[in-house]
């Protein structure tokens, strides 16, 4: 399963950041091969408006089933829904301590958005 964890970095010992949407980095996490791939989301730091829709188009376009991080607003948990993709909230510390708490079961998947749209 490959699972994206936002990150304010470009490794596992990287805080996860608390925004989706304008999350620094994308860590891709392989759980099968205990791999990952750093992927930049420069592109939505400073978008005014969509860039949680366009940050699920790019963890959808990687192949990502699972996404781990603090915050997601409403149309970004729509978009990330309509990709299949199942999103866990309330992610902290770091990207490798993330993973540690989703793999042990220790996030919930997330029925809906954590926080209301245009959050920063």
């Amino acid at each position: 399963m490959k699972v994206a964890v936002t990150s304010m970095g470009q490794n596992m010992e990287s805080k996860v950041d608390p925004r989706f949407g304008r999350a620094n980095w994308f860590i891709l996490f392989n759980t099968e091969t205990a791999e990952y791939e750093v992927v930049s989301n420069e592109q939505n730091l400073n978008a005014g408006q969509g860039a949680g829709i366009q940050s699920a188009e790019i963890i959808s376009r990687n192949g990502v089933e699972a996404l781990i991080t603090g915050n997601c607003g409403p149309k970004a948990f729509k978009a990330l829904g309509a990709a299949g993709i199942q999103v866990y909230c309330g992610a902290e510390g770091t990207v490798a301590e993330a993973l540690e708490s989703f793999k042990s079961g220790k996030l919930e998947k997330a029925s809906g958005a954590n926080v209301e749209a245009h959050w920063a």
